[in-house]
């Protein structure tokens, strides 16, 4: 069966040629599904085209199995796939707008040690529909437009390459969800090689790199990516996108207690980064019980950003939000996996 949500619109005209129908009903599928609509709802269809779409085609839908909601107004999502894998989102309020976190894959094999996501591996990418139902689903439940999206939930967005490039072209579509590119942020660990790849398809979004340690040694340590893709790729690989975008880089850090936020960690990032068009953006580590990790104390963060901002990097502390329902992601997943497999 084809997911209709999972179609570009030149994918979702070849269909529709492939039924023996005219092209144009491909724009009026595509409205119809990023309405919500299931076939048989597609009033302007002919009875025999929803016919051909009920016996060849489907409109995917995930499902929200937990809900946790914030006294700030953030809201974490548990949604179940058709195949009963878990994945989650995380929806923000901010006063410029409604954003939302979400995943690019069910698990994450890239073994962030600090990360609640990767702790049961990797069980496999998600469809472009399945990414674009987490924005879809979650404006439904909540009632409120989402202008804002953050590809930094569950998975590593550019291992799923080809979905993801789906997701952010019919994301953008006028008769998709109609979310301007300069209104969503792509973040990786590193995979330098995938950033060439997003760089030469110059799609004007806001890529986001996961740092964590200025030097080689400890990153390995904390991403064993590093091992594959060490710094200095890393950085020729970035140096590669802003030379073909034009776009600033945002730098993600997490301040961790004693392994990253050192003044030699803040001196070292000053050296690889203060001629490069980039923005380090500080984030305390969440607290994942299977871990050690601490997260750095409020001032010592404070004190790291001023001596960032006095050497002349641009650099700014995330604001937490959703605190109360430990919204960082990962680990709603994992506790309702292990419930799951307690009780098989």
């Amino acid at each position: 069966m084809v997911d209709l949500k999972s179609l570009t619109m030149e994918e979702m005209k070849a269909f529709v040629l492939s039924l023996g129908e005219k092209p144009f009903r491909a724009k009026q599928i595509f409205k119809w599904v990023y309405r919500g609509a299931e076939i048989c709802d597609m009033t302007d269809l002919s009875k025999d085209l929803r016919e051909k779409l009920l016996k060849n085609a489907c409109v995917g839908n995930i499902q929200i199995e937990e809900r946790l909601i914030s006294k700030d107004g953030t809201r974490k999502y548990l949604f179940k796939l058709s195949d009963g894998n878990f994945i989650e989102s995380v929806f923000m309020k901010y006063k410029h707008g409604n954003t939302i976190c979400v995943s690019s894959q069910a698990g994450c094999a890239m073994g962030c040690r600090f990360c609640a996501s990767t702790i049961d591996g990797f069980s496999r990418n998600l469809t472009p529909s399945e990414i674009i139902d987490q924005i879809m689903k979650t404006e439904e439940d909540t009632g409120e437009k989402i202008s804002n999206i953050v590809m930094m939930g569950i998975g590593e967005p550019l291992a799923n390459f080809e979905n993801v490039i789906k997701f952010l072209e019919n994301v953008n579509a006028e008769d998709g969800l109609n979310i301007g590119y300069r209104h969503i942020s792509l973040s990786t660990c590193g995979l330098a090689d995938k950033i060439r790849d997003l760089a030469d398809i110059n799609i004007p979004i806001t890529l986001s790199v996961s740092l964590h340690s200025p030097f080689n040694e400890k990153r390995s340590d904390l991403m064993p990516v590093n091992k594959k893709f060490p710094i200095p790729e890393l950085i020729s690989a970035m140096r590669y996108y802003l030379e073909k975008t034009g776009r600033r880089i945002s730098i993600e850090y997490a301040m961790i207690e004693g392994e990253n936020d050192t003044k030699e960690c803040a001196n070292e990032l000053v050296r690889l980064f203060s001629d490069m068009l980039c923005h380090v953006n500080l984030i305390p580590v969440n607290k994942v019980k299977e871990r050690d990790y601490k997260k750095t104390s409020a001032d010592k963060i404070e004190a790291f950003k001023n001596k960032l901002c006095r050497m002349g990097l641009n650099t700014t502390v995330r604001r937490s939000l959703g605190s109360d329902i430990n919204a960082a992601c990962g680990q709603l997943r994992k506790n309702r996996m292990n419930n799951e497999n307690l009780s098989d």
